[in-house]
């Protein structure tokens, strides 16, 4: 076999191990830069630069520790890139971690650098793209390692005196979680002196190793090393003492013997492939109901009541299992953050502005396919708003706002939907200068003013910006097309708030899974069709001799105001049935409220989502189609989808 398809064999397992490692340096460089971590905070980011600090040990070691598995597994499988990249960020740690040593803003932009590098070179090993310049990286973290200074009251390492120490080590199951175990300590102590002696020994609550150590140790990197639950003692002040009459050193967060982790890695295509298995049994037990629902009438009462227990209870496990295979499916949504930070820094570094950062609600949790589409969309909107939106200080306060903008970032779980928000308190979407430009493209654009769907239409679409040259965050409008097109492919919803003055907010409402649904079954005419609660406010009756045509338009009387009516037979040319009522599912809120007024509604149905991903076949307001059980499709429609379309 040979060397390349042997790693082969293990990238998967490498690309995942990278990611844990990767996901670990980004919250502690924010720890670092100061900036938000994985908790609900908020930071400012200034463009003032940074005095040289000290680094807390226990943050360097975790840094050093993540980078020198990254340099292991790279050199295993073979990615060079990321090899030379992990190796130079371990460098510079190891200068870190000497006694007196500080941390510069050039120093910090080199590791923020550097990490930036080694995320690009590990995906362009897993999507087969042509390598990037790690050089300038590179360079610049050599350039942070030759100028790393030193407080003046701190003496060298060399200047440290030599002694005899000895170190206990007891493994815990929280310290395995963090990577720490007796391997990790041998190699530091080797890196810190020369182990004398080494020995195993069995405890009550598991085991643990005695080190005799000689080396030059300072109070910091004892202080780091307790953290790590390595006991540290001077060999002079502990006399040994004969093996079977040591105590047992207190094993910290040990409250078991030691045992296999609880954490499986598995392939995102298998759960796929068990998502579409249960996904089948939807269908199946669809059918199941259907037909049990005809033969009703011919079994007696009692032996009835018997099979329709049983099928309930097959419809409610049916359901849990779905939920547990989506819960395994779901990541925070912190991940799909852990860069905001980062961007925001460097954009108002360049553009000199002052930025309060405020990440909300990253503890909810999001399926990991929608996390990996929706980086770049979110990125892209985080860099229009520092970029463009928000106004410089001086213009801030001639405003008489507070002299440091506002970003924030809020997510938030709603039934069987996500909801992200992002939103400034910048100078707003200037309409006229949207107009202006939309109809020098050739758009066909009213007078200002603009209802909020047409103003995002127009930002939206392809090719449109208000700029006439981009810029490193590219101009409002540059890229929002691709923005809106990945959340419709998501089956999400984007919306639009924005006043002079005051700000921009952008909403996206994204399913909690693509696969399966809870969906409403609407009928015109003869024809069925499936609509997924996510999208839907409410349902309402509405009396047919309550509408009224207004220019066209047809309106109905709505909580003291009005309501406008899509009636679905227009939209698809069917013959309605006529009926004493109508049924109107409310979509969007407020003054953007509309009622899709359809027959009947006969009840509500766990659907599977088959999307129509070929282009040909594609139509605005139709998301899919899906199996009820009796064998024939039907459409699935995305409501607002076929509002917007309508309009």
């Amino acid at each position: 076999m040979s060397e390349d398809v042997f790693a082969a064999g293990f990238l998967d397992d490498y690309f995942a191990e990278c990611d844990e490692h990767l996901s670990l340096v980004r919250r502690l460089l924010l720890e670092i830069a100061g900036g938000t971590g994985a908790r609900e905070s908020s930071s400012e980011v200034s463009r003032s630069p940074t005095p040289p600090a000290f680094l807390r040990p226990a943050v360097v070691e975790e840094l050093f520790r993540s980078f020198h598995s990254v340099k292991g597994v790279s050199g295993m499988v073979g990615a060079r890139d990321a090899e030379l990249l992990a190796h130079h960020l371990e460098g510079y740690l190891r200068v870190l971690r000497r006694p007196g040593s500080l941390v510069t803003a050039e120093g910090i932009d080199a590791l923020v650098g550097g990490v930036d590098a080694l995320e690009r070179a590990i995906a362009s090993r897993r999507d087969n793209s042509p390598p990037g310049d790690v050089e300038a990286a590179v360079a610049r973290l050599e350039a942070a390692v030759t100028s790393t200074p030193f407080a003046a009251d701190a003496a060298p390492a060399a200047d440290v005196p030599k002694a005899a120490w000895r170190v206990t080590f007891a493994p815990s199951a929280g310290l395995l979680a963090r990577g720490i175990n007796v391997d990790t300590v041998r190699a530091r102590l080797r890196d810190a002196g020369e182990i004398v002696d080494a020995a195993p020994r069995v405890t009550p609550g598991g085991i643990a190793f005695d080190f005799l150590f000689d080396g030059a140790l300072d109070e910091a990197t004892v202080a780091a090393w307790r953290e790590d639950g390595m006991l540290v003692e001077s060999a002079a002040a502990a006399a040994p003492a004969p093996a079977e009459h040591v105590p047992a050193p207190a094993a910290p967060e040990l409250t078991a013997p030691l045992g296999p982790s609880h954490v499986v890695r598995v392939d995102l295509t298998r759960l796929d492939e068990l998502m579409r298995l249960i996904g089948e049994l939807v269908i199946s037990r669809s059918r199941l109901e259907d037909a049990l629902g005809r033969v009703e009438r011919h079994v007696p009462a009692v032996e009835w009541r018997d099979v329709q227990e049983n099928a309930q209870t097959i419809e409610r496990q049916l359901r849990d299992l779905r939920e547990g295979v989506m819960r395994i499916r779901l990541v925070p949504i912190g991940d799909l953050l852990r860069r905001v930070p980062f961007v925001v820094r460097d954009l108002a570094r360049d553009t000199g502005k002052r930025v309060r950062l405020d990440l909300r609600g990253q503890e909810t949790e999001i399926d990991k396919f929608l996390v990996e589409r929706m980086m770049d969309p979110v990125l892209h909107l985080v860099r229009n708003a520092v970029s463009h939106a928000l106004e410089t200080a001086d213009e801030r306060v001639a405003a008489g706002k507070p002299p440091e903008g506002t970003l924030t970032i809020a997510a938030s779980s709603i039934g069987d939907a996500v909801v992200l928000e992002i939103a400034d308190d910048g100078r707003g979407i200037d309409e006229t200068a949207v107009v202006a430009r939309a109809r020098a493209i050739g758009l066909d654009t009213p007078d200002p003013p603009l209802d909020r769907a047409r103003l995002l239409d127009l930002i939206c679409a392809p090719g449109f910006s208000t700029r006439h040259e981009t810029d490193r965050a590219s101009g409002r409008g540059v890229g929002m097309s691709v923005v809106k097109t990945t959340v419709d492919d998501l089956k999400g919803r984007l919306s639009l708030w924005t006043a002079a003055g005051e700000g921009t907010r952008f909403t996206i409402e994204l399913p909690l899974t693509l696969a399966i649904a809870d969906a409403l079954i609407a009928h015109v005419g003869d024809r069925t069709f499936a609509i997924p609660q996510a999208g839907v406010r409410e349902v309402v009756e509405l009396d047919p001799a309550s509408i009224r045509k207004v220019e066209g338009h047809e309106i109905v009387p709505f909580r003291g105001g009005s309501l406008p009516v899509l009636r679905l037979s227009d939209v698809f040319s069917l013959s309605p049935r006529p009926g004493r009522a109508l049924h109107a599912f409310i979509v969007g809120a407020g003054v953007d409220a509309v009622g899709v007024a359809v027959d009947r509604i006969s009840g509500q149905r766990e659907i599977v989502v088959r999307s129509m991903d070929d282009s040909l076949v594609r139509v605005d307001g139709i998301s899919g189609a899906t199996d009820l059980g009796d064998g024939r499709a039907v459409l699935i429609l995305d409501l607002p989808g076929l509002v917007r379309a309508a309009s």
